[in-house]
């Protein structure tokens, strides 16, 4: 998937999306779930609104990272031709959640004569509006729960992040003596073990401690903008090894199982969900009726990227395919700075995907400590939470299960669960036509019984990997 909280000093809202901080965010924001009181001003009032062009390159930024590299490991989990079509849909899907999210806030908005809303406050409001006076009396609770999985979307993403940095900097250090400047060998390459591939996620632990320290985003900037730009390249150097020599794909099985299936749409909405940034962007646009349409530009070429990069991904190596398609690439130094140049950006990225939990959390363990250990409880945390999430990295090191089991527990609520919900929630007192009800509940269906059917194979893929062939991380590839 891939964080930029475009905020303003009156708007604070999170997202389980990579961007590039370019705006101090105020630390504190959200302490808790409780309504707070707010002054409102049009963020397209005031000179750091942003065009629809800037709009767009945010959400294409939002919506591309590391869930990018796993979609041709998707792609085999579903089939070639299961897979791409699951993909349209998926991405038809996801979209149309966006916009409903977007929706239900302007109406909860103009109904409440509320300045704004984020994500958890439209859920929070649409269950007060709701006739059922049980949720009007828990209507706090829609907020916490979007806060609960917003927390596990993140801290899960940074589990992703140690096992991606780990198996990338393990493959380069491997194949160090055996790399050459000849891009065009076929031969398959041996890696040599050097040490356990938990070690290197360990190893990484004490810089990404002292990542997280650096509390004000802004310092961040520059090096955001390096990661940035050495992503983009990574892809565009990926894209034109794969797109070339191609094999015979009448080999590859058009359909999978319903086993390999579920963690296919664990991984595939692991990279759609972008679905926390479309309100910040949103409410940070100029001229904010724009902005339907740049969710739908955006989003289409997100899902083409997706599509093109799943299926080209998995018909080039076939049913050698790895977690993430860097670990594929052929033993050149050409195609070794690939996986350098990516592994730095996510090791960047990891303090903008940490912020966000970290100012959820953070601001409610300080709330009862003296001014003079505010300071160094932050700091304590901010470590916990680091060390958390090593530890679950290293009782899970494989990185195509890590991502489908958080797509398929965190992502699947935010992105496909929750927002059909709140439709219902905000229109139902004002009228909902059977079928937009009936669309609503599918669309709630799909993603829990994605969520269940994916937590399941997931989990028994940790407890029994040996009786499944769908993970390929392995110390042999083929560089073709």
């Amino acid at each position: 998937m891939d964080t930029s909280r475009l905020t303003s000093e009156q708007y604070n809202d999170y997202s389980s999306t990579e961007a590039s901080p370019i705006e101090e965010i105020s630390p504190g924001a959200i302490g808790n779930y409780v309504p707070r009181p707010r002054q409102y001003e049009r963020l397209g009032e005031d000179n750091s609104s942003t065009t629809w062009y800037q709009t767009l390159i945010h959400l294409l930024k939002g919506n591309i990272g590391t869930g990018l590299l796993s979609l041709p490991l998707a792609v085999k989990n579903a089939g070639i031709v299961l897979g791409p079509l699951s993909l349209v849909f998926m991405g038809i899907i996801a979209v149309h959640c966006m916009d409903l999210l977007v929706k239900c806030a302007h109406h909860l908005c103009q109904r409440d004569q509320r300045p704004f809303v984020d994500y958890g406050d439209a859920v929070m409001y649409g269950m007060q509006g709701c006739p059922s006076q049980w949720l009007q009396r828990h209507s706090v609770w829609g907020r916490r729960i979007v806060g609960f999985f917003l927390i596990l979307t993140q801290l899960g993403f940074c589990c992703v992040y140690f096992v991606f940095l780990a198996d990338n900097i393990k493959q380069v250090v491997e194949a160090a003596n055996g790399t050459t400047n000849d891009c065009s060998s076929n031969e398959t390459v041996v890696l040599v073990e050097s040490m356990d591939s938990r070690l290197y996620i360990l190893s990484f632990l004490p810089f990404l401690i002292l990542l997280v320290f650096i509390t004000n985003l802004r310092y961040l900037s520059i090096f955001s903008l390096l990661a940035n730009i050495s992503m983009l390249g990574s892809v565009i150097m990926i894209y034109q090894y794969i797109g070339r020599d191609i094999p015979d794909p009448t080999h590859l099985s058009y359909v999978s199982s319903w086993r390999s299936y579920a963690l296919f749409f664990g991984t595939a909405i692991f990279a759609f969900e972008g679905i926390g940034v479309v309100l910040p962007l949103e409410n940070k646009m100029k001229i904010p009726h724009q902005f339907p349409v740049v969710l739908y530009v955006g989003m289409g070429i997100v899902t083409i990227l997706y599509i093109s990069m799943g299926t080209l991904g998995f018909l080039r190596f076939g049913s050698s395919i790895q977690a993430s398609i860097t670990l594929n690439l052929p033993n050149c130094w050409f195609y070794q700075s690939v996986k350098l140049l990516y592994t730095f950006g996510i090791f960047i990225t990891f303090a903008l995907q940490f912020y966000v939990a970290a100012e959820i959390i953070v601001p409610a363990a300080t709330l009862h400590v003296h001014d003079r250990w505010v300071r160094c409880v932050d700091l304590t945390v901010r470590a916990a939470l680091v060390c958390l999430t090593c530890v679950l990295a290293i009782l899970i090191p494989h990185l195509g299960l890590v991502i489908s089991l958080v797509g398929s527990v965190s992502s699947s609520a935010l992105a496909l669960i929750i927002p059909p919900l709140l439709e219902i929630l905000t229109y139902y007192t004002e009228g909902l036509s059977r079928w937009i009800i009936a669309k609503d509940i599918f669309i709630s269906l799909v993603g829990f019984l994605g969520f269940l059917l994916g937590t399941y194979v997931a989990l028994w893929e940790l407890i029994a990997p040996e009786v499944s062939p769908t993970l390929n991380e392995t110390a042999l590839y083929v560089a073709q």
